[in-house]
């Protein structure tokens, strides 16, 4: 079943993380297809509202600011028809030096904030006969170079997303898991947190780099051909290819980047 992103009636997306580059890269394109979208972050002053955009400033990693948040959108809009998991951040150290806070505060944002939306809007969803579209990663289904934290989340991520994909297909809600390799949405801007946590897309060992406006149209164009899992990016396309059919040959690969590449 393909998605038609052009339809009759104006139709809603939810964005969490949509202050980021990937974010308002795809509000903007899912606009110019006639789309109101409403972004959730937790810094929103860059963003203008207009007659199709409403951003909204919100932690959604706090279950009562979520809370409130959803029901304010559930409230406001007649219809949700596709809600987009972009909240996440990464952490770009080896294993022994990672933090418990940090790596539990990783865990809040990119796997227990999206569980918690997904449940939220889970029954708008049934009712418009929506999508959930996760914004996973190759780290969803791959190892990577000292993001250890990061993997496991995109790992949790997918793992759940896969599985509601089951559940909800009787609802005739399709679930849609899309993973970018390396974006380009963070370039300059590598400062940390508290954690040592920061928004990925800064990497310096990042290879094979998309805009944020490229991802976007890939992804859009995946879930207008009604592709379940979407891959951004050759190195993406290839991980997945490798993992499939030789882990080990993945593995190889990585401990040959991991020596060719100098200590971080």
């Amino acid at each position: 079943m393909s998605m038609s992103l052009k339809s009759q009636s104006q139709k809603t997306a939810v964005i969490s993380g949509g202050a980021g580059g990937l974010g308002t890269a795809l509000s903007a394109q899912l606009q110019d297809e006639g789309w109101q979208v409403v972004l959730l972050d937790l810094n929103v002053d860059h963003l203008s509202t207009t007659a199709t955009q409403q951003a909204m400033k919100c932690d959604i990693t706090n279950p009562q600011a979520l809370q409130e948040c959803c029901a304010t959108i559930l409230s406001s809009h007649p219809s949700i028809d596709l809600v987009i998991y972009g909240a996440g951040v990464t952490a770009i150290a080896p294993i022994e030096d990672l933090k418990e806070q940090a790596h539990r505060r990783l865990f809040d944002i990119n796997y227990f904030a999206a569980v918690a939306m997904a449940q939220a809007f889970q029954p708008a969803l049934r009712a418009s006969k929506g999508t959930h579209l996760a914004i996973t990663s190759v780290a969803g289904f791959a190892p990577l170079r000292h993001r250890a934290s990061y993997v496991a989340s995109k790992h949790a991520m997918t793992g759940f997303f896969a599985s509601l994909r089951i559940e909800e297909a009787k609802f005739g809600v399709k679930t849609v898991i899309a993973a970018p390799a390396f974006v380009a949405t963070n370039v300059g801007n590598p400062d940390a947190d508290k954690n040592g946590l920061t928004r990925p897309g800064a990497a310096q060992d990042a290879v094979d780099v998309v805009t944020p406006e490229q991802a976007a149209s890939i992804i859009l164009r995946g879930l207008k051909r009604g592709r379940s899992d979407i891959f951004v990016g050759r190195v993406a396309r290839l991980s997945d290819v490798m993992m499939r059919l030789s882990p080990k040959l993945y593995g190889w690969v990585m401990r040959r980047t991991i020596q060719s590449k100098p200590k971080e």
